[in-house]
């Protein structure tokens, strides 16, 4: 019975999809077990791994199908589905983190896939060595290998349960955690003028050459995603990427990029303060004194449109953003914390002030700008700081679309258009950003907790924690709160 039912899942399959055979001699038929190789009776089978390719354009409901099946097929399936992503440290040891460790990476692989998904880990940055100093001790394990764990679980869009991850659960994944503190921009060695190593952009380069071996060869597509700090290290390397990829005689495969969080405002601080730490220094100056300390490297596109030492603009989206060749889908929360945090904004459980309401309110309006012209964006009008490897990336919405679904839908666009010149699919948005001008304006905000009592709160009370007045506005338009919010976020 289970052979008759695979058999006709497999006809399911279209053209070379199906596969998925193991066989010795003239007899095939399906086996359980190692994927690259087996043995009956003694003698080897030859193995194929099954192609998904075909139908990754139309997954909606395939993907949770096909896993219900392997379950009922083989009931242990659900325990022994590999979920873990297992460390690997680079081989090449002279790309190496901050104190000298091997970098390394995470691989989860997925036989069956021709998509590739490889996440750069973010985490702020130190600008001197002082401030690395300091950063050593207290957040060791974004400088140093030492103490990683031997496998990890993704989850967002790393995750391989369609589930959770309904349109990518099925690629190859891998994560590179982040231990050079340069936002991915460096390739300095050690030095005796200087006590830590800063090889960010060099460790993207050695994990894409490894996973050359393992699978990225034969690759259709590759997406080079990342947050915060990841988020702006997309942008500064996707384009390194896909040219280091024609260049190793791989020009076949699609790059693409998918910037989480890092797509920052080089705008006046709310409050200025004196430059001690990344915390405190001015986006501008933080990155000025950190490309020089790191020796940082910026697209050399990027880098024709500014005067010589003027390189450091190429680390702001909006500006990298248009030199970019290859195409790239931003996320960003118009109120992203870690923004406010370097402007000087600290909403400490204290209502805000006047001039800091203005500040916030601005600030959303100068990002919906320079996310004009961005062809793939999805903008919440959210108080957050990073989504796509939440657990709850799927819930939040832009008029009414989640970020998976914008996702897939631009997956689909450039499906079509590299296959015949299609003009993008119809209900099928791109281009999302809340037309709402206030934090958490749009219902399906993350939740967020009053930082002196910890209590959670609503979207309600938490406009009226920063000064606006929803009950009241409200009842003066005749309507209930929720309506008013969500007339608010469809931008009526």
């Amino acid at each position: 019975m289970r052979l008759v039912l695979l058999l006709l899942f497999l006809n399911l399959l279209p053209g070379e999809g199906r596969k998925s055979w193991r066989r010795r001699g003239q007899q095939s038929q399906p086996m359980a077990g190692d994927p690259e190789r087996s043995e009956v009776a003694g003698q080897p089978v030859e193995s194929f791994p099954l192609d998904f390719t075909a139908v990754e354009g139309n997954m909606d409901s395939f993907m949770a199908q096909i896993k219900s099946l392997a379950q009922s097929l083989y009931p242990c399936s659900a325990q022994a589905l590999e979920r873990d992503m297992r460390l690997h440290l680079l081989r090449n040891n002279s790309v190496v983190c901050n104190d000298g460790s091997p970098a390394g990476y995470y691989l989860k692989e997925s036989k069956g896939s021709k998509r590739w998904l490889v996440f750069l880990e973010g985490g702020w940055y130190c600008i001197n060595k002082e401030n690395c100093d300091a950063r050593y001790e207290t957040m060791r394990r974004l400088m140093s290998s030492k103490e990683w764990p031997s496998s990890r679980i993704g989850t967002g869009i790393l995750s391989s349960q369609p589930e959770e991850n309904p349109h990518w659960w099925n690629a190859n994944m891998v994560f590179i955690p982040y231990c050079s503190s340069d936002v991915w921009s460096g390739a300095s060695p050690m030095s005796d003028k200087n006590d830590y190593a800063f090889m960010g952009l060099l460790i993207i380069q050695e994990v894409v050459k490894e996973l050359l071996g393992k699978g990225l060869d034969t690759a259709k597509v590759l997406l080079l995603a990342g947050s915060s700090a990841g988020g702006t290290g997309v942008l500064l390397n996707v384009d390194r990427v896909a040219e280091q990829l024609e260049d190793m005689g791989f020009p076949a495969i699609q790059v693409r990029g998918l910037s989480d969080s890092g797509w920052f405002l080089d705008n006046k601080q709310y409050r200025r303060t004196d430059c001690i730490d990344t915390i405190t220094c001015a986006p501008t100056e933080a990155i000025r004194k950190g490309i020089r300390y790191w020796n940082g490297l910026v697209p050399e596109r990027c880098k024709q449109q500014f005067e010589q030492g003027e390189e450091w603009n190429c680390f702001f989206g909006y500006k990298i953003y248009p030199t970019l060749r290859c195409p790239v889908f931003v996320v960003q929360w118009l109120f992203d914390e870690a923004q406010l945090t370097v402007d000087n904004v600290h909403l400490t459980g204290q209502p805000v002030q006047e001039g800091q309401w203005l500040y916030i309110q601005n600030l959303g309006h100068e990002l919906r700008s320079t996310l004009k012209h961005v062809a793939a964006s999805f903008a919440p009008a959210c108080l957050s700081h990073e989504i796509i490897t939440r657990s709850h990336w799927m819930d939040i919405q832009v008029k009414g679309t989640s970020l998976p679904r914008a996702l897939h839908c631009w997956d689909r666009s450039l499906h079509e258009s590299s296959k015949n010149g299609k003009s993008p699919l119809k209900g099928c948005p791109l281009h999302l950003i809340d037309s709402c001008p206030w934090p958490h304006c749009n219902p399906s905000c993350p939740t967020i907790r009053d930082q002196l009592s910890g209590q959670e709160m609503n979207v309600i009370q938490f406009l009226m924690h920063m000064g606006f007045d929803v009950q009241k506005m409200a009842q003066q338009q005749g309507l209930e709160p929720t309506k008013l919010l969500g007339m608010l976020n469809s931008g009526s």
